[in-house]
């Protein structure tokens, strides 16, 4: 209950945080600059120049659409920072012994108490972490039933379980990457109900308000769709860090518990 209840404000502030800086960036530097380039544009065309037009990407990020697709990147980039910060600490405890067990020297039950106390030191929060929980699950199974299987079984069910933990704290971010495409989509919408109100005066010959239209439509998917596939790169790397830390868990306590059990 701690972790979940810092976890939800912890995400709170960073949506918070997210928002604030987005948009300052938004007022301060892109829609000025853009505002001014389509003005030129325009301006432009009404004086009959005939010139290319570039591309800017002041005006491709402009719309409100590509602020909210920003806002979620960074927020889906914070919770995963947080995750990403927790799996390397945890990992940290692979590199350490936490069983002061001699190469060949067997553990009987009445051993496991003793081995225990060590990692029933260790700070509360790393207390928490997945290897000391396996550990201690796995001396207290073994104290009490005496049974190499069922202590074998105890570690590989704390694993699955870590995992599958892990795998259900990823939902917010899966929601992340599915909602910046429909944001993306919607803009595409909106650009085109624009475009198609202001027909009339295409066929009249003033074609300006229908291209910008069409440019909010097309960039604002743009701008999803290359978030998006930047937010689905990091949340792989984010799962495979989190299942390499659950299966490195599983053989440590292989290699450094379960092979020196021996029941007297």
């Amino acid at each position: 209950m701690k972790f979940k209840s810092s976890d939800f404000i912890f995400q709170l502030f960073a949506l918070l945080a997210a928002v604030i800086l987005v948009h300052a960036v938004y007022v301060a530097i892109i829609r000025p600059n853009a505002d001014a380039l389509i003005e030129e544009q325009l301006a432009r065309e009404a004086a009959g120049e005939t010139y290319v037009q570039q591309r800017s990407l002041y005006i491709v990020m402009r719309d409100y659409e590509q602020e909210a697709c920003f806002v979620l990147m960074l927020w889906a980039m914070a919770i995963m920072g947080l995750k990403a910060q927790r799996s390397m600490r945890e990992r940290r405890l692979l590199d350490k012994a936490l069983l002061n067990v001699s190469e060949g020297t067997p553990i009987l039950p009445e051993d496991a108490r003793d081995l225990s106390r060590p990692i029933q030191a260790l700070p509360e929060e790393e207390r928490n972490y997945l290897l000391p929980r396996a550990l201690l699950t796995a001396l207290q199974r073994f104290a009490s039933t005496k049974n190499v299987a069922a202590v074998s079984n105890s570690v590989k069910e704390v694993c699955e379980t870590e995992g599958d933990r892990l795998d259900s704290e990823l939902a917010m971010v899966r929601y992340i990457t599915w909602a910046i495409p429909s944001i993306g989509f919607i803009g595409t919408v909106r650009g085109i109900g624009e475009a198609l109100s202001q027909a009339h005066r295409a066929v009249e010959g003033d074609i300006a308000g229908v291209t910008v239209s069409l440019g909010v439509a097309f960039n604002s998917t743009f701008i999803a769709l290359v978030i998006s596939i930047v937010i689905m790169f990091f949340t792989h790397q984010l799962q495979l860090m989190q299942e390499r830390l659950v299966l490195d868990t599983q053989n440590y306590c292989d290699n450094n518990l379960l092979r020196f059990l021996k029941v007297s």
